[in-house]
């Protein structure tokens, strides 16, 4: 442990990945304290430019404080983002690591259904799940999820059927463990580092994901998020800017970080990789 936590040391995009998550992640939980009151209240006069009085980023097209909506919508995305990817992961670790372990037909039957999902457009799939059952931020963590297990899947399905046929695995087995316990005791967590690194991509797609559907106008109109807000802001992006611009440049710098982040585990969870691409 005590390694690990010094290899982490030694990669400065994973430290400054973390540290700008953790920032965002902060000012999202400093939200009631630091914006009391609703991010929709109307506070001010109608498009007043940032760093004007009172109004750090400036106010939108109703008299809202844009800085308001972004601290507030920061909590929506980041929520969003991490259960998406936590459900996402679970999916895709059950169904990669059963189509894994066993092999033969249930291999075969699990993989045709995941190849399924990946030959649908994931965003057009998305739309369509959202439009049906109607534009909320449950249906969009259910749509986001849905077109977002099946890559997951096909990677630990990899990662099990490399490490099933293992020395240790097959000691396992002929002690008599279970399938089960075999494969959630012995193989998925020697298959960790990947998953890891897969969810971790997975947070910054779903946020991604979110903002679009918001900024068509699919995102819950009784949730602020910086996707929604963007989506308000297109139509004056002429006149003024910053309605559009400070919640996109919230969504760049949290997509930034958590990459940063992704990436630094990448080469300190999996070390033979970056060996593999430096050669």
């Amino acid at each position: 442990m005590r390694e690990a936590g010094l290899e982490m040391l030694r990669h400065p995009p994973l430290i400054l990945g973390a540290v700008l998550l953790a920032g965002v992640g902060a000012m999202s939980l400093a939200a009631g304290v630091l914006f009391p009151g609703s991010p929709f209240d109307m506070v001010g006069t109608p498009f007043l430019p940032p760093l004007s009085e009172g109004f750090l980023m400036g106010t939108d097209a109703l008299g809202r404080d844009i800085a308001a909506a972004v601290v507030h919508g920061a909590r929506v995305s980041l929520a969003l983002g991490f259960i998406t990817a936590l459900c996402a992961t679970a999916i895709g670790v059950l169904v990669g690591g059963l189509s894994g372990y066993y092999g033969g037909r249930i291999d075969m039957i699990l993989m045709r259904v995941t190849e399924l999902f990946q030959t649908i457009p994931s965003f057009l799939f998305a739309i369509v799940v959202v439009a049906v059952l109607q534009p909320s931020i449950y249906t969009l963590i259910a749509a986001i999820v849905i077109v977002s297990w099946a890559p997951l899947a096909r990677l630990v399905r990899g990662e099990v059927f490399s490490l099933k046929n293992r020395e240790y695995v097959q000691g396992c087995i002929s002690l008599g463990m279970g399938d089960m316990r075999i494969l959630f005791r012995q193989i998925l967590p020697n298959a960790m580092p990947s998953i890891v690194v897969a969810a971790s991509v997975a947070v910054a797609t779903a946020i991604l994901f979110e903002s679009a559907l918001s900024f068509l106008g699919l995102g819950d109109p009784n949730v602020m998020s910086w996707g929604m807000m963007i989506g308000l802001g297109r139509s004056v992006i002429r006149t003024a800017w910053w309605v559009a611009a400070m919640p996109g440049f919230a969504i760049m710098l949290t997509v930034l970080a958590i990459n940063l982040l992704g990436d630094g585990l990448n080469d300190v969870l999996n070390p033979g990789a970056r060996v593999r691409a430096g050669a």
